[in-house]
């Protein structure tokens, strides 16, 4: 097993769909929650591991230190299917094609599936390597409240059209070969980590969110 994986580890064997979920997690909120347990749901998934990165390569300012968002994250995501994990943090990974090869290497067998809101579906494009993890991983797109729109028109979608998959056939898709990806309409909490900071509900000095 490799280090990092902190509360409530998980075996995962060959065949077993994982779902991750990366990002600053400056800081976890409901919203981070609701996501998580709806693409359990939709993607069919045996678990989810959120992702929380040391920082953010799209932002200027770093966030909060590591161990507080992780004690955070783990305080709020109560879920016997969600690991949180430091993980990028300790394989010394900065983006995220680097971070799912090196699961892949880890765990030989195992189907990741990539995990995002559909406004980061909408900047995917200024990703380094976002094609690598398109045509690497299957990509599952939880909308939220806005982001409809942008993400369906974005550089990404467009190039990648021929590989979305309808909504309906979600639950298929870490079954999949890549590339595959599939937007799925979802209520969603508008509630953001930068709504939180800017209300003082996380005094921290760093300003970075999900990637």
């Amino acid at each position: 097993m490799v280090s990092g994986i902190r509360k409530r580890v998980t075996y995962l064997e060959p065949g077993m769909t994982v779902g991750l979920l990366g990002g600053s997690f400056d800081p976890p909120h409901a919203g981070h929650v609701h996501i998580t347990l709806e693409a359990l749901k939709r993607f069919n998934l045996d678990r989810v591991w959120w992702l929380v990165s040391p920082g953010n390569p799209l932002k200027e300012r770093g966030p909060a230190a590591i161990a507080k968002r992780m004690r955070a994250a783990e305080e709020i995501m109560q879920h016997p299917k969600v690991t949180v994990s430091d993980f990028e943090a300790r394989a010394g990974t900065r983006y995220t094609a680097e971070t799912i090869a090196r699961l892949k290497l880890n765990y030989p067998g195992v189907r990741f599936v990539w995990l995002m809101g559909a406004d980061n579906l909408a900047q995917f494009h200024l990703w380094k390597d976002w094609r690598v993890i398109m045509d690497t991983v299957p990509v599952g797109v939880l909308a939220r409240p806005g982001d409809r729109m942008a993400a369906r028109t974005g550089k990404a979608a467009d190039v990648y059209r021929d590989y979305k998959i309808p909504g309906r056939h979600s639950q298929t898709l870490a079954n999949r070969a890549a590339p595959a990806w599939c937007f799925t309409n979802v209520p969603m909490s508008s509630l953001s980590s930068t709504q939180l900071r800017a209300a003082g509900a996380w005094p921290a000095a760093g300003r970075s969110e999900t990637k």
